[in-house]
């Protein structure tokens, strides 16, 4: 089922939500609402179920109009962060939930209820938990049957609300890879709210950001990550070094240093600039030309990589990831000056200083 999303906006008293949000999600899709804590992505979601109204806008599923509609008659399945299984009933029962409770003649036989039920639980991989109760499965396996009840009612649409936000970072990982399986092999149309960068670019078929209730950027991952199409999107993906100049004649003016912009470079005039950690070289010594000079402050080994605190004449600090075995070859310390040249920089007219 398709959803069409056009024009919402939503205000709670003084306080506006969504301000003219329109969406297109074809038939199939995996898309993530990405923003910060209050940016309205939950709203959105919950106006697409019909558990809240728009006080604008239409919602079309499948090209209908379905903003008048209610919730049971939406065919929607919802997730919730935090389970809300029924901790009196077995796991099997909390599946069958949504069944049982359908009126009378769009109810299924109970050995068709059985079957069903039987079949979610080997989808999520839990059939062997079928007699137990929710205080015995751990919180990983209570989202997993959280969603197969979801999926019971055999919904159109799915959708989830930071479903994996109450569990730890491994568990966190794990169901993410599994989420994006079983999409691939049930194809239901699926809307899941985060704040998890990583979670958005790793599941999602495409990501919406959304800042203080307008549409920000729909792309797919690697679109929104390596081409922002604001300076909000630039600086909420991701950890980005933040640079305020003036482009001139194609280049980036940081006080008395210039780094070239090549094909990235704007119109004359200030910039706020981006830059990602690993998108630095690292040359040891003050080398003149293009670059900026910098100070070692602190070192960190993650993993592979060598994550370096820098700071540059200015006092700003400036952060730079490099590969581990690079580091050492480089046989830099703590102390040692070096100049830093961005491979990538993006680029944004400074409204706020041009005003």
């Amino acid at each position: 089922m398709s959803i069409s999303i056009r024009h919402i906006s939503k205000r709670f008293g003084a306080f506006k939500a969504l301000d003219d949000v329109s969406i297109d999600i074809p038939s199939g899709e995996l898309v993530a609402l990405l923003g910060p804590s209050g940016c309205g992505k939950t709203t959105l979601l919950r106006i697409i179920a019909g558990l809240d109204y728009a006080d604008h806008g239409q919602i079309l599923l499948d090209g209908d109009d379905a903003s008048a509609r209610h919730v049971r008659d939406r065919r929607v399945g919802f997730v919730f962060q935090h389970y809300a299984l029924f901790r009196h009933m077995s796991i099997a029962e909390n599946v069958a939930f949504g069944l049982r409770v359908k009126p009378r003649r769009e109810r299924p036989t109970e050995a068709e209820i059985r079957r069903r039920v039987r079949r979610l639980l080997e989808l999520v991989q839990l059939d062997w938990l079928a007699d137990h109760y929710p205080p015995q499965l751990s919180g990983g396996q209570r989202q997993r049957i959280a969603l197969a009840r979801a999926l019971a009612v055999e919904p159109k649409v799915l959708l989830l609300d930071e479903p994996f936000g109450a569990l730890d970072a491994k568990v966190r990982k794990e169901l993410r890879r599994w989420l994006r399986q079983l999409h691939d092999e049930i194809h239901v149309t699926s809307v899941f709210v985060t704040h998890d960068q990583e979670e958005a670019l790793e599941v999602s078929d495409r990501v919406v950001v959304i800042n203080n209730g307008k549409v920000e950027q729909i792309g797919t991952s690697e679109s929104v990550y390596d081409r922002p199409a604001t300076p909000f999107v630039a600086n909420f993906l991701g950890s980005v070094n933040l640079f305020h100049g003036r482009i001139e004649q194609g280049s980036l003016h940081l006080g008395e240093h210039a780094l070239a912009l090549g094909e990235n470079g704007g119109s004359d005039g200030n910039a706020v600039a981006f830059v990602r950690p690993h998108e630095f070289d690292i040359v040891p010594g003050l080398r003149a030309g293009t670059g900026l000079p910098a100070r070692i402050v602190r070192v960190a080994a993650v993993g592979p990589s060598t994550q370096i605190e820098l700071s540059r004449v200015d006092g700003e600090l400036i952060e730079v990831t490099i590969d581990r075995d690079r580091f050492q070859m480089l046989g830099l310390a703590e102390g040692d000056q070096v100049s830093l040249r961005p491979r990538n920089i993006r680029v944004f007219q400074d409204d706020a200083r041009a005003a």
